[in-house]
């Protein structure tokens, strides 16, 4: 019997130029906004700018790479010390999440450990998060619709998520011209991520109707577009394309799931200074080819084994082509876009069994289409090196 749950965002705005609209719907949630980005404070005057005209006052942080716990702490004590009645995110994935993260406690108290997964305690969010609306300015994380926030523990060396549909915007704002000033091989790791994105929820044991209809529609776009935003910054059609697709692996990440790629992603920028968009770039490759053979020896009547023929024949543009086809679609693509290995980052063969370790209780490595062995695990690692 097919059981599912689908939540999402309160209001999704999409469309060049839909920025503008910011101040009109912050004035309607509060007065004073915690803004947090990615870019520099300067940059970021295009948003509080648009909230002044609307008599809504900014106070501006910047978000400095992937965010850690007690960043979060300090911009929850700082939106209540600064008496903030809403959270702007406006960046990747980590102002965004940070954004969300903020949101959440300052609703529902206590700390962020108290919440985490797997290093924390993991007490359920029970109380919706203050007003908080999402500004993507890369296309990749879909993080603007997603339920959950990764934070990173250097004194654990992971990064792990908090996780409530309350923790849902009221308002994911996606203007692809935010995105055209994305240098190449940003515009490269965020992309393949999007892509993955896409792939994972389709092959998840969580896959259900209305989120593969995300990922069909996602996968056409990436395919033919991302190559385009890659070479051509300011092709606002394939900006367009990328940004839809980033917001569709999202919403269907967000209620069917991940694997193994997201499953190592996690651990591994938890102990290395990894960009998340790069790290799952690197390991699409692998983590597909294994995926599919691991299928085809031990589980060949899975139905995640056509749903991997049915990505390569959206992924190739070929009605005819088989799940190695799109492996081998997605290694061509990952060449083109020349994304870096795992070593450049550090990694070398002596971490991968303590990175197998801690990716196998990983929450996305649960929704990969089949149970992986420690040596499939380790491969998947050995060769994205």
């Amino acid at each position: 019997m097919m059981q599912f749950e689908f939540a999402t965002a309160n209001r999704i705005l999409f469309g060049p130029g839909a920025l503008q609209q910011v101040g009109s719907i912050a004035a309607g949630m509060g007065r004073r906004a915690l803004v947090l980005t990615g870019w520099t404070i300067d940059r970021s005057r295009i948003v509080t700018d648009i909230l002044a005209a609307h008599d809504v006052t900014a106070i501006m942080q910047q978000v400095s790479g992937e965010p850690t716990i007690d960043f979060v702490k300090a911009m929850t004590d700082l939106a209540r010390s600064e008496r903030c009645d809403l959270v702007v995110g406006f960046g990747g994935g980590s102002a965004i999440d940070s954004a969300k993260a903020t949101a959440a406690l300052l609703t529902n108290g206590g700390e962020p450990l108290d919440y985490l997964e797997v290093i924390g305690k993991g007490k359920e969010i029970t109380q919706p998060s203050a007003p908080w609306i999402a500004i993507p300015t890369t296309a990749g994380t879909g993080a603007e619709v997603t339920r959950n926030a990764v934070l990173a523990s250097p004194e654990h060396h992971v990064k792990v998520s908090l996780r409530s549909p309350y923790m849902l915007p009221r308002v994911a704002l996606v203007d692809p011209q935010l995105t055209h000033s994305l240098p190449p091989a940003v515009t490269a790791s965020t992309g393949m991520d999007a892509l993955a994105q896409l792939i994972e929820p389709f092959v998840s044991i969580r896959a259900n109707p209305i989120a593969d209809a995300f990922c069909r529609e996602g996968m056409v776009r990436a395919a033919r577009s991302l190559r385009a935003a890659y070479e051509h910054g300011d092709d606002a059609v394939a900006r367009e394309d990328m940004a839809m697709a980033s917001l569709l692996g999202g919403l269907a990440l967000a209620n069917a799931g991940l694997g193994a790629v997201h499953g190592f992603a996690g651990p591994v920028g938890g102990m290395f200074p990894a960009p998340h968009g790069a790290v799952c770039a690197r390991l699409l490759p692998p983590v597909m080819s294994i995926n599919v053979t691991a299928l085809r020896e031990r589980e060949p009547e899975n139905v995640a084994l056509r749903r991997y023929d049915e990505v390569a024949r959206i992924l190739t543009a070929n009605p005819a082509a088989s799940a190695q086809d799109g492996v081998i679609w997605v290694q061509e693509l990952y060449e083109f876009l020349k994304i870096p290995p795992l070593s450049s980052y550090g990694i070398t063969e002596q971490h991968l069994d303590d990175l197998v370790e801690k990716s196998a209780v990983a929450s996305s490595m649960k929704a990969n289409p089949i149970k992986l062995t420690r040596d499939e695990m380790r491969e998947m690692l050995e060769l994205a090196l």
